[in-house]
């Protein structure tokens, strides 16, 4: 694709995302995947222009069945943005979503600016704390309905993030009970094993991700690391919290509501 191409399918991308408007699947092999993160940075680009600002990363694919059920052996990425980070507790507008969902997470922050391939032994060291989090996704396409590259073009459906309070208890993630509740009642229950075997994992993909795209991730950037249960669709005027651990083991909770309608 010419840079025009790019251009033109990110714009179409960043003005659904930018008016809640929901748009057609690409035509089958429009673009090709290395073509389909070209069109993502550009798109994140438009919103740079407007003046948010990067923040960090995320992954997607962090499970194993999510890899087979899209036919891919690799985990894909998007990247965040200011404007998509929601206070903890706080309440959350759907209007300016298409078609919200609602994933549990973890997420880390880095302490030391990550610019080449780490080992899993290196990766704590790169890191500054840990919490519960959870991911707000919004496909731009019609009916949440797309292909592999279509999904990675548009951000990998991220749409927004609310993080809970940050700790050091990484011991905490490996095979913590996940929880996510809407209302009170449980919609969804897991594990941190859903990522990757171990939610570390994911620093170290992450790591490998940005050196083959020749990019480098400052020191407190924010990396979520993928979903550790299936996503739940998100309606007006409910309280939503994400559970990870418990008792001397637990990340903690993290919480936000949505808006009346």
């Amino acid at each position: 694709m010419s840079n025009q191409k790019i251009a033109q399918v990110a714009q179409v991308l960043d003005d659904a995302a930018r008016h809640a408007a929901e748009v057609d699947q690409f035509a089958a092999g429009h673009f090709t995947l290395e073509e389909a993160y070209r069109i993502q940075r550009a798109s994140i680009e438009r919103r740079v222009q407007r003046g948010e600002s990067m923040v960090g990363i995320k992954l997607g694919f962090t499970s194993r069945a999510k890899m087979i059920q899209m036919g891919v052996d690799s985990l894909i990425w998007g990247l965040l943005t200011d404007r998509m980070v929601e206070e903890e507790g706080a309440v959350v507008d759907l209007a300016r979503y298409i078609h919200p969902r609602v994933e549990p997470e973890v997420c880390f922050v880095t302490r030391r600016v990550i610019d080449g391939p780490l080992t899993a032994l290196e990766a704590v060291d790169y890191l500054e704390a840990v919490a519960p989090a959870m991911e707000l996704i919004d496909s731009r396409y019609r009916n949440f309905k797309f292909t592999l590259e279509d999904v990675v073009a548009d951000n990998c459906s991220s749409a927004g993030l609310v993080v809970g309070p940050w700790s050091r208890n990484f011991d905490a993630l490996s095979h913590a009970g996940v929880r996510m509740q809407i209302n009170g009642r449980n919609v969804q229950v897991g594990s941190t094993a859903a990522i990757l075997g171990q939610p570390l994992r994911s620093i170290v993909q992450a790591s490998r991700l940005l050196h083959d795209a020749e990019m480098s991730l400052p020191a407190g950037s924010l990396i979520m690391a993928g979903a550790a249960t299936a996503a739940e669709a998100l309606a007006p005027g409910v309280t939503v919290e994400c559970h990870i651990g418990s008792g001397a083991t637990s990340l903690g909770s993290v919480m936000f509501h949505t808006a009346a309608a």
